[in-house]
């Protein structure tokens, strides 16, 4: 009889399908995974003790560099738990532009999911285009927010300057057309045969498994849970528009492309009520200049970022600088569901159930 050992493999950290500093321990029998544990940390910048060191308005930056995909809402996240720390109001025009950049930023990070997720699998088409459309979007950033990547959009009691001219028309011609280009990255991959056998009953999580490990976002919804933090607490002007959660009973990778897939389509929706409402007014509001918040307040407030539940702690000290601010990071949480997704799985597996988990690194370690 043969002596058949289980072969300990490090994938990583520098490994490409990883999009980031994530190493894999990966224990096979032959090119089945046996047992799977991710190691985190190389990334690791100590962003929260950071932003105990500093005041409120100088931590949006901080936030910028957690999530550097989805800057706008890593923002959000942040100034609406320092505006509900702190009891100061937003005007609604205000609101409505989050509400509105926001989306941009979603169909900004699933457009880099889906193009480098196709490539890892070997669809080398999907990158270059769907990079054509994410460059549009950061367009509309760079000259409504000053920056394509790391914004520092927003600030504490409103936005930090008014829309430029033309860009209201600018973004609504752009929702006018990019249902088309979804209709293309459909038509390449949703019966595509590589596509349907690297995606199709891998990397399954069930629902009840997706709840008990606390994953959120596409993660959550791919398995069947319409939970939805846009729909079940709305912030910003999220009570405004209508919208349907994207849902997927299918629980595998397939699953979950098809959510983002919905969720792109969802976000031009949004982006067109917003900015076809938008209400006349400023867009700060008063704001005490010294950010002083009375000591011992605590709260903790969350949106749906593109890869599911951001949470913002914080407690406040008496003076402009937070005494604990701890974030919640969705890519953290569901990285957990790696091992249960990997066992039982192929190596070539493992890249597609990374993918699908769409984590940024700098989200993961902070």
């Amino acid at each position: 009889m043969l002596d058949i050992r289980e072969m300990e493999l490090n994938m990583g950290p520098q490994h490409p399908s990883t999009h980031g500093v994530l190493r894999l321990i990966l224990y096979l029998d032959g090119e089945t995974v046996v047992d799977c544990k991710p190691v985190m940390g190389y990334l690791h910048r100590g962003t929260e003790k950071l932003m105990e060191t500093r005041n409120y308005y100088q931590n949006v930056p901080f936030t910028d560099r957690t999530d550097y995909l989805a800057a706008p809402y890593m923002n959000l996240g942040y100034v609406e738990a320092v505006e509900k720390l702190a009891g100061w109001e937003v005007p609604e025009r205000a609101q409505y532009v989050r509400t509105a950049i926001a989306e941009l930023t979603r169909i900004a990070s699933h457009l880099l999911w889906l193009g480098t997720h196709a490539m890892d699998i070997g669809a080398q088409t999907m990158v270059l285009w769907t990079m054509r459309e994410r460059e549009v979007v950061l367009d509309f950033f760079e000259s409504a927010l000053g920056d394509r990547l790391t914004t520092s959009a927003f600030r504490p009691g409103g936005l930090r300057r008014e829309l430029p001219d033309g860009w209201i028309d600018a973004v609504l011609a752009f929702c006018k057309t990019f249902p088309d280009r979804i209709d293309e990255y459909e038509a390449l991959l949703s019966r595509n045969r590589i596509w349907l056998a690297r995606t199709v009953g891998v990397g399954v999580i069930s629902g009840q498994d997706a709840i008990d490990l606390g994953l959120s976002g596409p993660m959550l919804r791919g398995s069947g849970v319409p939970y939805d933090i846009r729909k079940e607490m709305p912030y910003a002007a999220y009570d405004k528009v209508d919208f349907d959660i994207a849902v997927e009973e299918e629980c595998d990778s397939y699953a979950r492309y098809l959510v983002r897939l919905v969720e792109m389509r969802q976000a031009v929706l949004i982006v067109e009520q917003c900015l076809d409402a938008l209400p006349e007014g400023p867009i700060q509001g008063k704001v005490p200049k010294t950010h002083k918040i009375e000591a011992g307040r605590e709260v903790y407030h969350v949106v749906e970022s593109p890869r599911g539940e951001l949470g913002y702690y914080i407690v406040s000290s008496g003076t402009g600088v937070p005494y604990k601010c701890k974030i919640r990071a969705p890519s953290f949480v569901n990285l957990q569901s790696l091992t249960p997704m990997s066992i039982g799985r192929l190596v070539a597996d493992v890249v597609t159930i990374i993918g699908t988990l769409d984590i940024v690194l700098g989200d993961v370690d902070r």
